[in-house]
């Protein structure tokens, strides 16, 4: 997949993470942008060894596999991000 493609899953699955997760985490969309796309790297990576059995960050296969492993690892993100956030802060 291509890197726009990241972005733009990225991109829907950080927005996606935000509107599941509850309360209120920080950041604007630039923070989302990049939130989403690590945790599409990490929903990619997770999803390749449950499925696949191997060790590659590519999403490949079905888009909506690909977008739900995704929402997966930008809501596992999002989770680090406030948590080190708020650790910050205290």
């Amino acid at each position: 997949m291509t890197i726009l493609f990241y972005i733009i899953l990225g991109l829907i699955a950080g927005a996606l993470a935000k509107l599941i997760l509850p309360g209120k985490q920080g950041g604007g969309i630039i923070a989302t942008i990049v939130l989403g796309v690590i945790g599409a790297l990490l929903g990619g990576l997770i999803g390749n060894l449950i499925f696949q059995g191997k060790f590659s960050v590519s999403l490949d296969g079905n888009w909506f596999i690909s977008l739900i492993t995704a929402i997966i690892g930008s809501i596992i993100v999002l989770l680090i991000y406030g948590a080190i956030r708020k650790r910050s802060a205290a």
